[in-house]
């Protein structure tokens, strides 16, 4: 009896043992496909605090600041325009779609639903539609963000018009790490 009383006790240790070490390893969190999939990072090259200015009259439009979120699981825009403007846009890679979408707002002016991705020159390319609140309207519209060597970007926004059959550039401007002339 008392080898079977000390059998059951050692095999009952070892199975809390194990039961043990099995809820351990149950509690280290797993990656989440925004840490796996490298896709999540290809809009990395416009994160960080930035001076924009017009690339036609190189004057200040405003500033800029680019972050992660939830995890790297999103990018986070924050516009502050030189004349007052604002708006906010949220930019995800969907591993379902496998495209990048960007939904932005702008205080109550206009809001953008573009997605796209990476090109074969390692561009960001969206497109999509504006609408604009004040008079009903809309438009389609495309989105280039372009990393230069010295650490810039260019972020090149064009607007379809339907009458004449062509894209018109709606912005065009260079962004600089905020301090860095």
């Amino acid at each position: 009896m008392r080898i079977s009383y000390a059998l059951t006790a050692a095999l009952a240790a070892s199975l809390a043992v194990t039961a043990t070490a099995t809820a351990a390893q149950d509690t280290k969190p797993k990656k989440t496909a925004c840490q796996t999939d490298p896709h999540f990072r290809d809009f990395d090259f416009w994160l960080g605090k930035w001076d924009v200015t017009s690339r036609k009259s190189g004057k200040a439009a405003g500033t800029n600041v680019i972050k992660a979120i939830e995890g790297g699981c999103a990018v986070l825009e924050n516009w502050h325009g030189k004349r007052g403007s604002t708006g906010k846009s949220v930019n995800y890679y969907n591993p379902i779609t496998k495209k990048w979408r960007q939904v932005w707002v702008a205080a109550g002016a206009y809001s953008l639903d573009i997605e796209g991705g990476l090109n074969d020159q390692g561009s960001m390319v969206m497109s999509g539609t504006i609408w604009y609140y004040k008079n009903g309207s809309s438009a389609p519209f495309r989105g280039t963000w372009t990393p230069e060597k010295d650490g810039s970007v260019r972020q090149f926004f064009e607007q379809y018009d339907a009458d004449k059959k062509q894209w018109n550039p709606w912005f065009d401007g260079i962004y600089k790490k905020a301090g860095k002339g």
